[in-house]
């Protein structure tokens, strides 16, 4: 197996972001334990995914404090892997993807299933950009600029 590129320190927050999360199993299992599985045997029956490879990605979870583990709320020698709050703000990150998938996937009709407010009992709205004043926001309105935090930091600490 060939050694993933570690992009724990880089700059760019979204190289850390997809560093933690690893790759598309990762991202399965987090939609999952958001699903309410919370088991070894649950992932690994709803995934397909291989003991092995299912193994190192929920350590790697676990070890990035998206998951935690806890002992089985059955009282069962099993352990149950539960979202941390780190984990749980991943949910608008999969709220997206889903939304990107449904926009663009092509499939007539939609897929099988929808995502509604439980409450209510009606579709979410479409997640969007916006800015301090509430203006919808595109690429083209945004821009990346120096973090005048780390420009204090950095001169404290010189």
């Amino acid at each position: 197996m060939v050694k993933r590129t570690s992009f724990e320190n880089a700059d760019c927050p979204v190289a850390r972001s997809l560093d933690a999360l690893g790759d598309w199993w990762s991202l399965l299992i987090i939609r999952d334990a958001f699903l309410g599985l919370r088991r070894f045997s649950e992932f690994q029956k709803n995934l397909g995914l291989a003991k092995n490879i299912l193994t190192v990605r929920l350590r790697a979870l676990v070890d990035h404090g998206i998951l935690t583990t806890a002992p089985a709320s059955d009282g069962s020698a099993y352990q149950e892997y539960l979202l941390t709050p780190k984990g749980r703000g991943i949910f608008p990150v999969l709220v997206a993807l889903r939304q990107w998938s449904e926009e663009f996937s092509g499939e007539p009709g939609g897929f099988a299933t929808l995502l509604v407010d439980r409450g209510k009992g009606r579709p979410v709205r479409k997640l969007e950009l916006r800015a301090h004043d509430g203006r919808l926001l595109h690429i083209g309105d945004t821009t990346l600029k120096p973090n005048p935090k780390l420009k204090r930091r950095q001169r404290v600490s010189a």
